[in-house]
């Protein structure tokens, strides 16, 4: 996954441009009805989401696979502590924080993977701490097409597999957590000269002990 999204960021570079997505701006106005202080961002790409909250003032922490898009996103948004990692591979285990936000990540792990990605979130968050996560569904255009690897798992583009989320599918992932809302967002990319929607299923939750 590292070589795939390396490749990416070096030809492409800001991929989807300089603008928060729609998303990170929904999860910002949940996040706001709350104080929140801390808030770590898997897969933080160049920091184009995480810099909507580190400029609202959240001490942020993103989290990236890619070195090229860590080196970035340190110019871009250089309010946010941005770290070489991965969730699956964190160096921060004595550190909890108030909230999450993840932007179409989740989605491109295996089943075994997506638990325990859950999982290292979940020990990462405080008692009360908020968590807004987005996710292919299975009404995006590509459902179904590629090498299925796993149900409702397709390799749609070659290295890169992509699980989509019934909404059946998304709680039954999230179950360890207090479920406060959840629903779709279409959410308008552009790059490439490409325009078009992604059908997002989106799920805000809370971790209770």
């Amino acid at each position: 996954m590292k070589s795939y999204w390396n490749r990416r960021f070096e030809l492409e570079e800001k991929i989807w441009g300089i603008k928060a997505s729609q998303s990170a701006e929904k999860a910002l106005e949940l996040f706001n009805k709350d104080e929140i202080g801390s808030l770590l961002i898997p897969g933080a790409g160049y920091g184009r989401n995480s810099k909507l909250f580190s400029q609202t003032g959240y001490k942020v922490i993103g989290l990236e696979i890619s070195d090229y898009a860590c080196n970035i996103a340190r110019i871009f948004d250089p309010k946010t502590l941005f770290i070489n990692a991965t969730i699956m591979n964190i160096p921060l285990l004595n550190k909890k924080f108030n909230s999450i936000f993840c932007f179409n990540v989740l989605h491109l792990f295996l089943k075994k993977d997506r638990v325990l990605f859950i999982e290292n979130c979940y020990n990462l968050m405080k008692n009360n701490s908020l968590a807004f996560f987005t996710v292919f569904s299975e009404l995006e255009s590509s459902f179904s097409k590629g090498k299925k690897i796993e149900e409702n798992t397709y390799e749609s583009k070659p290295g890169r597999p992509v699980h989509y989320f019934s909404e059946k599918d998304l709680l039954e992932h999230f179950e360890s957590f207090s479920m406060i809302e959840n629903g779709i967002i279409n959410e308008l990319e552009n790059h490439g000269g490409n325009e078009h929607a992604h059908r997002l299923r989106y799920i805000f939750v809370k971790k209770i002990i």
